[in-house]
C-alpha cells in the first residue's frame, strides 16, 4: 500500500518552495501527496489571504502534477489547526493500515515539543522531516536544541523509504537536494513592494494574485476570499 504524506501549512501564498518539497516527497518515495491548507494555524498569526483565495492557489499550484491533491480538511472543522486533530482525521478516513506520513520542516521538527500533543502524531502516522540542505537534523544537533524531540524521535528513525512498510509510529529525515530561497514572508513583501515576485511562485498563482490584487499587490478591490 502506498504512502500518504500529509503536507498542511498555511500556504499563505503557495510558492516554489512548497512545491519543490511536496515533489521530492511524491517523488523520492513514490508517495500521494496530500496539501491541506490550515483553516487556523496555530502557531502562526492571522494569515494575510482568506481560505478560500489560498485553496485555489494551492489547487492551481498542483494543476496538472499526478499524486498531489488538496485537501481541504482542516478547512471543514471549526477550531484551530491542530495536527493531531488533521492526522487523526485522516487516519479515520484511511483505516488502520495505510501507511501514512505528517510532513514537517527541519525548523519545525525542532520546535515539535511545542505543538498540542505531539507525542499522539505517531500513534496514528509516521513524521517526515523534510530538510534544507545543512539544517540541524542530525540526532546530535537535535539533542543540543530540543532534547525531547530526541529521545522520542531516537528507537523510532528509519530510512525514508522504511515508512510505507508500516502504518506509523516512525520519523524520517528527507534532505531536498538544494537550497531554496522562498519563503511566505519574503513573498508578500515582495509583492506588495512590487519587486520581482512573480519567478518565487508558480505562474497560474501569480496570475490569481495579479487578478485578485492578494497581499497588496496593486490597489485593493475588495476583501479577499
Amino acid at each position: 500500500m502506498s504512502l500518504l504524506a500529509c503536507y498542511g501549512g498555511s500556504f499563505d501564498p503557495v510558492h516554489l518552495g512548497h512545491m519543490a518539497v511536496a515533489l521530492a516527497v511524491r517523488d523520492a518515495l513514490d508517495a500521494e501527496v496530500a496539501l491541506l491548507p490550515a483553516a487556523d494555524p496555530p502557531h502562526k498569526d492571522a494569515t494575510h489571504a482568506g481560505a478560500i483565495a489560498r485553496t485555489r492557489m494551492l489547487e492551481l499550484a498542483i494543476a496538472g502534477e499526478p499524486g498531489l491533491r488538496v485537501d481541504p480538511l482542516e478547512l471543514e472543522r471549526a477550531g484551530p489547526s491542530y495536527s493531531i486533530d488533521s492526522l487523526r482525521l485522516v487516519r479515520a478516513k484511511q483505516g488502520p493500515y495505510r501507511p501514512i506520513a505528517w510532513v514537517v520542516g527541519g525548523d519545525s521538527l525542532l520546535r515539535l515539543d511545542t505543538w498540542y500533543r505531539w507525542r499522539e502524531l505517531f500513534a496514528h502516522g509516521h513524521v517526515l522531516a523534510v530538510a534544507r540542505p545543512g539544517s540541524p537534523v542530525a540526532p546530535d544537533d537535535i539533542a543540543a536544541r530540543a532534547p525531547a524531540v530526541e529521545r522520542e524521535l531516537g528507537a523510532r528513525r528509519r530510512p525514508p523509504d522504511a515508512l510505507a512498510e508500516a502504518p506509523a509510529g516512525g520519523f524520517a529525515v528527507l534532505e531536498l537536494p538544494r537550497l531554496r530561497a522562498e519563503s511566505s514572508t519574503e513573498v508578500r513583501r515582495r509583492i506588495a513592494a512590487d519587486d520581482g515576485w512573480e519567478s518565487m511562485l508558480p505562474p497560474a498563482v501569480a496570475g490569481f494574485i495579479r487578478e485578485r490584487r492578494l497581499y497588496g499587490y496593486g490597489p485593493a478591490t475588495g476583501p479577499s476570499l
